[in-house]
């Protein structure tokens, strides 16, 4: 049994005053990008420069307007790599690069020169304010940690002159969610009064969830009570960073936007240390499902995937949200059905907004294909047949129909496991288009008869059939081609059959379109049921293929 009793609840402030709760997201954050810093330093295999080169301008084709590149004062790789990001120019003049440092001296003034050509930058320095920290790690008082903070902002603040381009500064107090709120305020508040920032230059004050480690609302409650007391709020732009320790990394940021968040630091596909960072393409597609412009240029999904699973060397899962491989495939078979029904529904009433079940976006949209949304295994039902047969090959079954085949492909399925659309068009035609055996329709002559006064019936037909490959013919007359033939058939075989239902529909659009009609058919003497389909550009030959379908699933000609 787990020895729960190891572990103490972590303390929840007390926020009765939250107005989160009421709010909507409305607009995009301003997004941070931190693949090339926290995402890269989490990497079995770090990035190399030119992978490091190839992610940036990534990002920036994506539409990041600011991008973390490292830790440059304490890495020569990633020194060299800002220095060859702005050396090759780059780094575009509407693009901040951040650069990471501690509040230290010889790293905040190599952080400088590194900078150097940049247009602009945003100097992240952080140090950790949690109390487990302070007492096992730095074995520091709360004014001596605070003290690091100041001191780090002073040493910014004296190399600014260094500097052509224009300096954010943006401070975290590391292990934001184990420090005491009001102590994290006054830190904050400290650096935001030493630094001074103003509505025309603003600083950023980014709020991390170095380790998550209670629920999301919880979360939110702090960062509602640091906006709401951050001095020189509207000069203060409040960032947060969350990381996926509880699994909750999205649902955290989401709610920090509404407690007014303005800034998210995150990673593609949620790479980063432990069990990563925040998911932007999770976020930004979330906010794209509302009806909301998420600021990015994620269209194709496809291409952000192959670059991140080639320069990061991890794979996406395959449940990831969007992202994944099945998370537009349906097995289920009530899933598939009520997908076949959305799309059809849809294309019915000319939508122009999404609505199909199970789908909360147009997977045409992010640049995945219809193909994989339904797969067939032995869970899958009449829906999911019908969806492939009609998505990939333009055959619309009736709905009786649908559940007859639907019973066929199950079968292989329970032998095989999952069934690929190609193997059920095989299996079609086996069993409906092909199903010429012992009786095969040849030929069709029809007469009309209208002008005949003393004929009861309106069309005569003339009819050349195979049966066991010995060719044969009959005549017989009706009302219309089709009741011709079956009575043709009936008086030729002594077999009573009634036909149930009849359906057609144009396989393609075109002069020589193809159409397809499909037969329902009763064997009067046993009750048995079947349906036929024949295909033709020329629809009564279609339907008559049909029928000699029925009767030979039915095993009723040729005997």
């Amino acid at each position: 049994m787990l020895n729960y009793k190891r572990y103490q609840r972590v303390p929840v402030d007390k926020y009765p005053e939250r107005s989160w709760p009421d709010r909507e997201i409305e607009k995009a954050p301003v997004w941070c990008s931190v693949d090339l810093r926290d995402g890269n330093q989490a990497l079995i295999d770090p990035m190399v420069v030119s992978e490091k080169i190839e992610f940036f301008n990534y990002l920036v084709k994506l539409g990041f307007k600011e991008i973390e590149i490292g830790f440059p004062a304490s890495s020569q790789i990633e020194y060299d790599f800002l220095r060859q990001l702005v050396d090759r120019k780059l780094i575009p003049d509407d693009v901040k690069v951040q650069v990471l440092s501690q509040c230290r001296e010889e790293q905040i003034a190599r952080t400088f020169k590194s900078i150097q050509g940049t247009k602009s930058a945003i100097v992240h320095i952080y140090n950790s304010t949690s109390t487990l920290q302070r007492d096992v790690v730095f074995k520091a008082s709360k004014e001596e940690v605070k003290a690091i903070a100041l001191k780090g902002t002073q040493m910014v603040l004296d190399h600014l002159s260094e500097y052509d381009g224009e300096v954010t500064l943006e401070y975290s107090p590391e292990s934001f969610t184990g420090t005491e709120l009001d102590y994290a305020l006054e830190v904050c508040n400290a650096v935001i009064d030493l630094w001074k920032p103003t509505k025309e230059h603003p600083m950023i004050i980014n709020l991390p969830s170095t380790v998550e480690m209670t629920t999301p609302n919880a979360f939110a409650d702090r960062i509602e009570y640091m906006c709401r007391n951050l001095n020189n709020r509207e000069a203060v732009i409040v960032s947060v960073h969350p990381h996926n320790d509880r699994g909750t990394g999205v649902a955290a940021a989401e709610l920090a936007m509404l407690a007014g968040a303005d800034r998210i630091e995150g990673t593609l596909f949620g790479n980063g240390e432990r069990t990563g960072n925040v998911d932007i393409v999770n976020l930004a597609y979330n906010m794209f499902s509302q009806g909301i412009d998420c600021g990015l240029q994620l269209d194709n999904v496809n291409e952000a995937i192959e670059i991140y699973e080639r320069c990061c060397k991890i794979p996406i899962h395959p449940r990831h949200p969007y992202a994944g491989k099945l998370v537009f495939t349906a097995f289920s078979g009530s899933h598939q059905d009520a997908i076949n029904k959305g799309v059809q529904a849809m294309r019915e009433r000319n939508s122009q907004i999404w609505q199909v079940p199970y789908l909360t976006i147009d997977p045409a949209d992010i640049g995945r294909q219809y193909e994989p949304i339904v797969r067939i295994n032995s869970q899958s039902g009449k829906g999911g047949v019908a969806f492939v047969m009609d998505t990939y090959f333009g055959f619309k079954l009736p709905k009786g129909m649908q559940r007859e085949f639907a019973d066929v492909i199950q079968e292989i399925s329970e032998k095989q496991g999952e069934v690929s659309p190609d193997t059920i068009m095989e299996k079609f035609r086996e069993e409906y288009l092909n199903k010429k055996e012992p009786i095969h329709f040849r030929k069709l002559k029809v007469d009309d008869l209208s002008d005949e006064t003393e004929s009861e019936f309106d069309t005569k037909v003339h009819l050349t059939y195979t049966d066991h490959d010995v060719e044969k013919t009959f005549t017989a007359a009706g009302n219309g081609p089709l009741d011709a033939v079956k009575r043709g058939l009936m008086e030729t075989f002594g077999i009573r059959i009634k036909i149930l239902d009849y359906e057609e529909h144009a396989l393609q659009s075109g002069s020589d379109s193809q159409a397809a009609a499909y037969i329902h058919m009763l064997d009067a003497e046993s009750g048995n049921v079947t349906y036929g389909v024949g295909v033709s550009s020329n629809i009564t030959r279609a339907s008559v293929r049909a029928v000699f379908s029925a009767l030979n699933r039915l095993k009723l000609g040729g005997e």
